[in-house]
């Protein structure tokens, strides 16, 4: 797949066959997102790659924790506010994709439906954690963000689909704790990766994105 037909067909799935996605494809992967750059070439990202049995188990534990309503504690705190544009922008996206799935925005069982799909991982057969240690300052951060489109992007290479899930991060210590990873590792992100199934609804919605001149100045 050529590079920028590639950044402009990715898009992010929501519903996946049980289809194993092979280790040797896995490690393809990574191999290139390995490649990544990052500040100083420090290279801080750590995974974990959860799939069968262990996916499984995990994501029982993390659904129940989020069905209780057991209070978020990440170790990135979510956004409390954002600039009007941005909040506008968010809130047409919720609206559209719940009115594309014909999602009710005012039925409370409906959306927790919804939001709780999050911790099966969409039903994808395989599940990446991104971790940093807990010293690493912002630069770090970005670095994880180059990272994780690097795994995506090659994911889509290979016609793997991805979801890139902050709600996986919300509880980091269970996930630690599961997974025998130290308290000094910062969770960042999870990525749900799979094969698509394309038949399901979920997978039709495209997401807008503003024209460049919307964030883009121009100086000569």
């Amino acid at each position: 797949m050529e590079l920028l037909e590639g950044i402009g067909t990715r898009k992010s799935f929501r519903a996946f066959k049980s289809t194993s996605v092979p280790e040797e494809v896995m490690r393809s992967i990574l191999e290139a997102a390995r490649k990544s750059p990052s500040y100083t070439n420090t290279q801080p990202w750590e995974v974990a790659v959860v799939s069968g049995k262990k996916k499984e188990e995990l994501s029982k534990i993390l659904h129940g924790l989020a069905k209780s309503g057991t209070a978020p504690n990440p170790d990135l705190p979510l956004p409390t506010t954002w600039p009007p544009e941005l909040e506008k922008r968010a809130r047409e996206h919720r609206m559209k994709r719940l009115q594309f799935l014909g999602i009710d925005i005012n039925d409370e069982r409906q959306r927790e439906k919804s939001r709780l799909l999050n911790f099966e991982f969409y039903g994808a057969p395989c599940v990446l954690f991104t971790f940093m240690d807990s010293t690493l300052t912002a630069w770090s951060i970005f670095d994880m963000g180059i990272f994780a489109q690097s795994i995506i992007l090659a994911a889509h290479s290979f016609g793997v689909g991805s979801c890139l899930q902050a709600m996986l991060a919300i509880y980091p210590d269970v996930v630690r704790e599961f997974l025998g990873i130290p308290k000094t590792k910062r969770l960042i992100l999870g990525i749900s990766m799979g094969y698509p199934n394309l038949k399901a609804r979920v997978n039709a919605y495209q997401s807008e994105r503003v024209d460049l001149d919307n964030f883009t100045k121009w100086y000569t």
